[in-house]
């Protein structure tokens, strides 16, 4: 009878000592997991930030790529215009070459070559005219402005008199409010009205 309990408990014993050594081991996988937990946690952090630097990257990647291209459209289309600037060039050197040998040989210069120079010689002189012409508009408007630096193309209307009086200077004096009236000229609607008939007085 004294064997069974001393059983039990050394069975009860053994069991404690398998449940500590669970709960041992269950707290080594828990701080384990732990860990790997705040590793995953950081690396999901990394991740996102290499994500987002990639993008950056990625977009200005695509930037330099626009400005690349467009440099090589407008270089190309310089080249372009440099070649075909290079062949009008050699075309305007031959033509010029030609021109020379015909004047040094006395021939008559080509149809299209005389009236080219006959329209420079007409630019020259409409543009000889339109500058002269622009000089004398700028004269008559000088001539025409006021002394209030006003400009006007009426005809200036005197504002100022000399007295007669002989007690005085001749010095101009201003009218002031009471300027002379300057009529109108006649208007053209005058020629439809008959001019009165003048009849003889009868005494």
């Amino acid at each position: 009878m004294n064997l069974l309990p001393l059983q039990l408990e050394m069975q009860l014993t053994q069991k404690e000592e398998k449940l500590l050594e669970k709960d041992f081991l269950f707290e080594q996988v828990s701080q384990l997991t732990e860990k790997i937990r705040i590793k995953v946690e950081n690396g999901k952090e990394d991740t996102l930030l290499l994500a987002k630097r990639m993008n950056r990257l990625q977009e200005k990647i695509k930037a330099a790529t626009r400005k690349m291209m467009a440099l090589i459209a407008e270089l190309s289309m310089s080249q372009a215009v440099a070649m075909k600037l290079q062949q009008e060039m050699r075309d305007k050197e031959h033509f010029l070459v030609s021109i020379t040998s015909m004047l040094e040989k006395g021939l008559p210069l080509p149809k299209e070559v005389e009236m080219e120079w006959l329209k420079v010689l007409r630019d020259e002189d409409m543009h000889k005219a339109a500058v002269e012409a622009r000089a004398q508009r700028l004269e008559e408007e000088e001539k025409s402005a006021l002394p209030t630096s006003v400009y006007t193309t009426a005809e200036q209307r005197p504002n100022a008199y000399i007295p007669d009086d002989e007690n005085v200077l001749p010095l101009p004096r201003p009218y002031g409010a009471l300027a002379p009236f300057k009529p109108n000229e006649p208007s053209s609607n005058l020629r439809y009205i008959r001019k009165p008939t003048v009849k003889p007085i009868q005494i």
